[in-house]
Formats: C-alpha cells, sequence, structure tokens
C-alpha cells in the first residue's frame, strides 16, 4: 500500500515563505488596518519581516512542505 501524502497546511501556506536556502521568511503582523493610529516609525518596522529559527523553522517546513 502506498504511503500517505500529507496535506499543505493552507494558513501556513498563506503566512510563511521558504527561501532558497532553506530559511523560513514571514512578513511582519499587524499591519491589516486601523493603520492611521500607529506612528511612522513604527509602520516603517513594520515593513520589515523576519525568518524563523531552530524549531519553530522546522515545524512550519513539516507544514508546507518544503
Amino acid at each position: 500500500m502506498p504511503k500517505l501524502k500529507l496535506k499543505t497546511h493552507s494558513g501556513a501556506k498563506k503566512r510563511f515563505r521558504v527561501s532558497k536556502n532553506g530559511k523560513v521568511k514571514y512578513a511582519a503582523t499587524d499591519r491589516g488596518h486601523l493603520m492611521t493610529d500607529k506612528s511612522k516609525d513604527r509602520k516603517r518596522k513594520l515593513r520589515k519581516g523576519g525568518y524563523l529559527t531552530g524549531k519553530q523553522a522546522e515545524n512550519i517546513k513539516r507544514l508546507i512542505h518544503n
């Protein structure tokens, strides 16, 4: 009997990307709405994303199958 295939986690697929080097990249949160109440400095910092490391990165990779 063939091995079972797992479905990709839709939520993780939308929020994370795996780079060519295998790092898990994510965008900053808190940018959806109510932007007028946030300072310019805060909005500028929110443009930057980041990379996951360690066990978190492993878990996300498993969810999105890359």
